[in-house]
């Protein structure tokens, strides 16, 4: 599933990895995290789902205004294996037609829901414009694993070039109405550690430098 996708920078000469984060945004998680990124001057990749943007969209435009990244993650949340191309591409439109018109910033990367897509949707989505970029280290903060816990895993796991899954809105059924708690939590510490390691978080565009 992940052959013609972006999951890490393998051999990345820097010390860098991504956080990102999928689902939002949420009225009540998002700023909190945007809090904590402001408060380390972290930058971030924001996955978002069109419906959430249409819904919550003064806080799509603070994370446009603080200077993080954009990416789309469908409008609905559908898992898109076995779409239709039509019907593939109109779900990728409307997500990005929202997201311009509330921030005025087109996106050029997306992620898939459930990271599902068949060899034929990759293909059309990259004649799209869009690069495909999924993961290699999850937190798995969606099914409620305590700060800790992920911080000791993620810490004990991260290369240089690694793209680290989150996200800020969302649960185990459905991708709003969870309880982000623990991701909040989770990312204040974990961007402490990984600068105490020497690593620093950068966006998607910043991790795909070191590809040259």
């Amino acid at each position: 599933m992940r052959r013609g996708t972006i999951s890490h920078i393998p051999k990345c000469s820097r010390r860098v990895v991504a956080l990102t984060f999928d689902d939002g945004p949420s009225p009540v998680w998002t700023p909190q995290i945007l809090d904590v990124l402001k408060e380390s001057n972290t930058k971030a990749t924001f996955f978002m789902l069109g419906k959430h943007v249409e819904k919550y969209p003064e806080v799509a435009r603070r994370v446009a205004a603080e200077g993080h990244e954009m990416g789309n993650h469908s409008f609905s949340h559908h898992v898109l294996l076995y779409y239709k191309e039509e019907e593939l591409e109109k779900e990728l439109e409307a997500a990005e037609g929202m997201i311009k018109s509330v921030t005025g910033i087109s996106t050029k990367y997306f992620r898939p829901p459930k990271a599902w897509l068949a060899a034929s949707e990759k293909s059309k989505i990259k004649n799209m414009g869009y690069d495909v970029i999924l993961w290699n280290l999850n937190s798995k903060d969606w099914v409620t694993f305590d700060d800790k816990y992920i911080i000791k895993y993620i810490m004990h796991n991260v290369r240089p070039g690694d793209i680290i899954l989150f996200h800020d809105s969302g649960g185990v059924f459905a991708p709003e109405g969870g309880d982000r708690h623990e991701t909040v939590l989770a990312v204040r510490r974990l961007i402490e550690k990984l600068n105490q390691s020497g690593y620093e978080c950068v966006t998607i565009t910043e991790l795909l430098k070191c590809k040259s």
